[in-house]
């Protein structure tokens, strides 16, 4: 069923919608592959970010265990709270083509360094020492992770709601329009053909009326 009334103003009108949708169908695949290169991009130092944080986190646990047996739980909760201290963190707005998504800034190191640490290295043990140094290493790779994370996050909801809004152009809309182009060409090719058949048996009753 035609959605507008068959003429040669409104097939243009309809020619001229295509023209428009199958424009905007070009321009969203092009902001896609875009997208989609910096997905790439994030996404290799964000696997490599988790993979190293599985890692180290493994060895942090091993060398906390073997401090637990050496030293004990009370010594190591007192060793804790004494190493405990407040990181200053940044959350930035980014924007890239016009998708705002967060990022993670940090203005210091987390790990530091044994001579660094509020409390006495002969109250200490290398284990120990490893394992602190091991946590605040995790806790570094995760403010990097958490960089990565937020703009993944950004550029595959992004991805998701272009391929959508591609889908329904290319398969609801512009083939809607094709089919009503059709049909009101046809439309209007039947009635052209029609009146050209009156004009012509007009023209032929007033030539034997002239006779």
């Amino acid at each position: 069923m035609l959605s507008l009334q068959p003429t040669r103003t409104n097939l243009l009108l309809l020619r001229e919608r295509l023209r428009i949708v199958a424009s905007c169908t070009v321009i969203l695949k092009g902001r896609r592959q875009v997208l989609i290169r910096e997905l790439l991009q994030v996404t290799r130092p964000l696997m490599q970010s988790r993979d190293e944080i599985a890692r180290a986190y493994a060895r942090a646990l091993g060398d906390l265990a073997v401090s637990a047996a050496r030293e004990g739980g009370t010594a190591l909760a007192g060793l804790a709270a004494a190493s405990r201290h407040e990181l200053a963190v940044e959350v930035a707005e980014c924007n890239l083509l016009g998708l705002h998504y967060r990022e993670v800034v940090t203005h210091e190191t987390v790990a530091r360094d044994a001579t660094a640490r509020p409390y006495d290295l002969y109250g200490s043990t290398p284990w120990l020492e490893e394992a602190i140094a091991g946590f605040e290493g995790i806790v570094e790779e995760m403010l990097v992770l958490a960089t990565f994370e937020g703009k993944f996050r950004r550029l595959a909801e992004e991805l998701i709601r272009l391929t959508r809004r591609i889908r329904v152009l290319e398969e609801r809309v512009a083939p809607g329009l094709q089919a009503e182009i059709r049909e009101m060409a046809q439309y209007l090719a039947e009635r052209e053909r029609e009146t050209h058949f009156r004009l012509k048996r007009f023209k032929g009753y007033k030539a034997c009326a002239e006779r």
